[in-house]
Parts: structure tokens; sequence; C-alpha cells
């Protein structure tokens, strides 16, 4: 890996990086949803547009991961993290750790006090990194995904 990896905030020219790098993960373990396709094909208009987020980590100024923080109506929380995804060419070099430490402290800088998120336990890799940015397994949040098997929270209050 040449070169460190820096995170910019999303702009038009990073839409197909933004999909492409969450159909990747998402199609290799699960189907795609009708959740995905709003949110990937329509990321200013449902995460932008909405008071979010969207990370991008370049890589020798190529998209190798990203991160949205998405404005939520769950009660108690005020985002949640999601469509975080890592190209397979540069897993396991610490970018969605620099993705996932980047939106924390975008959440805080937006004022949010509880985060939330919904990953997959066959995605072992993933819950290993949000247990190490301090998110912890909650019950009893309904999901509009299919996939989602755990839901984990961040009191941003306590960091």
């Amino acid at each position: 890996m040449s070169g460190l990896p820096k995170i910019v905030p999303f702009s038009e020219v990073y839409s197909s990086a933004f999909k492409t790098l969450n159909e990747e993960w998402i199609t290799k373990y699960f189907k795609m949803e009708e959740m995905d396709q709003v949110s990937l094909n329509h990321p200013k208009e449902y995460i932008l547009d909405k008071g979010g987020y969207i990370a991008v980590a370049l890589l020798n100024e190529e998209p190798v991961g990203v991160c949205a923080l998405i404005k939520t109506t769950y009660e108690g929380f005020d985002y949640e993290l999601a469509k975080m995804g890592v190209s397979p060419k540069t897993q396991g070099k610490g970018i969605g750790k620099l993705l996932g430490n980047h939106i924390i402290e975008k959440a805080k800088s937006l004022g949010a006090k509880r985060i939330f998120l919904e990953s997959n336990r066959v995605l072992k890799p993933a819950i290993s990194l949000y247990l190490k940015l301090g998110f912890t397994e909650i019950v009893g949040a309904t999901s509009p995904y299919e996939r989602s098997d755990i839901q984990m929270e961040l009191n941003l209050k306590n960091q």
C-alpha cells in the first residue's frame, strides 16, 4: 500500500464508488434489498439532503472505502452508522477503522449523543471493528433489513 489513505467528504464524483463498494460486500454475503437500492442509488436525496454525511477513503486518489452517517428517526438515537464498505483489495489495512473513527468524530461534531448500526454476525471482521470502536450490542430494535441479525449502539456521551 503506497501512500496513506485520506478521508474526504462525499461528492457526486464518488457516487459510483459509493454504490460499487457497498454492492461488493452485500452481494457477496447477502442480496440487495429495497433499502439498499434507495440509499445507494440516491445518496444525495436519501442521506445528505436529510442531514446525513458520507465519508470516502481515498488511497492514491482512488476511492477504496465509504461509510455513511444517516440521520435517524429511531427513538433515542441521532444517527445510524451505515453503508460501510471497503474494497476487497485494501481490506485488513485499517481503512475501516479510519472510516469508523472519522464517522464517530463527525457525529460528535453534529451534536449526536447516541448512534447505532445494524449488521450481520457472519461479517466477523466488521463486528470486531465495531466492538473496537466502542459499540455494544443492543436488542429490541426493529430493522428494515432482512439480513440484520445484530444491532449495536455507541453512547457518545461516554467518549
